[in-house]
């Protein structure tokens, strides 16, 4: 399965949908949209996705006293409002994506053309939606939430025998999180039971934009989610939502997270030539003890009568790393000289790369 789509994706969702406000909607992209290009990552700017006219019973579309449907109501768009926000976020050069909480707007995310599909925690089990959702044949993002493990292996299982892509994100589903609810270890423990997906990190957490991003890079998390949010009229920010300047130092984190860890963990590093020449210069030569004559052969048995190791080590000369039994002298050193490898014949000599390498390091 391709999972490319996935690695190392921002998921930036528009948090309450901008409380319905298309203006609202249209200013949290373009601030975002710049962000993300200062920052030069992938991201994907949601919207969540309810066809009211079936999502809410109609005997209850004006309840007031029910929160989730007064927010439903007051936050739908309509089809030209959609349009014009996925087209601007397309021209901010970021990926429309929606979270669809019915069957309807499963639809509605093939009519637009979303390249990728978020399933949120709370329908991890709604396998009416999960059908739809995998008839679109598009990758999927789900977040665990308080899934329980049998739940997730199903739509884990569901999807690989489908071939469809799938995305699993860490996410504890308290708005706001404290620090201490984060859990993220989960995130290993997701790693390691299903080790052919990439793993996320969907985050509320309100106190902290940097720690949890390098902990969960270390961890593993290739991709990640947060609900962002501007000042806007006056309008309340909802306190687990980052603002323009909260997601800057949390893409900041991203970066330093990827310096700090480096190249992939499936290969020994490339140790670059700063480092080597370091090392170089803690490295102890070779230096005669007495008078040696030409043909005289290395042995580890007299070498410490015959030699001693000190630093500094000289351009040329051999180090303790080099000493080979059978090395011979081409010609005769005298006490104290540094032995080089002009002085030896045998693989340092002959070499050429390794004969570079020794010439070139050292004072």
């Amino acid at each position: 399965m391709d999972k490319d789509i996935f690695h190392e994706l921002f998921v930036l969702e528009a948090a309450n949908n901008h409380w319905g406000r298309v203006q609202r909607g249209l200013d949290i992209v373009q601030t975002y949209g710049a962000l993300v290009r200062h920052h030069n990552i992938r991201a994907a700017i949601k919207f969540q996705f309810r066809d009211r006219s079936t999502f809410i019973h109609p005997e209850h579309l004006d309840r007031e006293d029910i929160r989730y449907i007064k927010k439903t109501q007051a936050t739908w768009l309509k089809p030209e409002e959609i349009e014009a926000l996925i087209s601007k976020v397309r021209d901010v050069g970021c990926i429309p994506m929606a979270t669809p909480f019915d069957e309807a707007s499963v639809d509605l995310c093939v009519d637009l053309e979303f390249p990728l599909i978020k399933i949120a925690s709370s329908d991890i089990n709604d396998w009416s939606l999960l059908e739809r959702v995998a008839m679109t044949k598009k990758p999927v993002i789900a977040s665990s939430g308080g899934a329980s493990e049998k739940s997730l292996d199903e739509l884990v299982t569901y999807f690989e025998r489908r071939n469809i892509p799938l995305a699993l994100n860490h996410c504890v589903s308290l708005y706001p999180s404290e620090d201490h609810q984060l859990e993220l270890n989960q995130i290993t423990y997701l790693r390691s039971r299903y080790p052919d997906h990439v793993i996320g990190f969907s985050s509320h957490e309100y106190h902290d934009w940097r720690s949890s991003m390098l902990i969960s890079y270390a961890l593993g998390a290739r991709s990640w989610e947060r609900h962002v949010d501007i000042e806007h009229n006056g309008i309340p920010v909802s306190p687990y939502c980052s603002l323009p300047n909260q997601a800057d130092e949390w893409f900041k984190a991203f970066h330093k997270a990827k310096e700090m860890l480096g190249n992939s963990a499936d290969s020994r590093r490339i140790i670059p030539r700063e480092e080597v020449e370091y090392l170089d210069t803690l490295v102890r030569g070779v230096y005669a003890r007495r008078d040696l004559p030409i043909g005289y052969e290395l042995s580890s048995l007299t070498f410490s009568q015959d030699f001693k190791l000190a630093v500094p080590l000289l351009k040329g000369q051999l180090s303790t790393r080099e000493i080979l039994n059978g090395l011979q002298l081409t010609k005769p050193i005298s006490l104290g000289d540094p032995l080089t490898i002009n002085d030896v014949n045998g693989p340092y000599a002959e070499q050429a790369q390794l004969r570079d390498q020794i010439l070139n390091r050292g004072l």
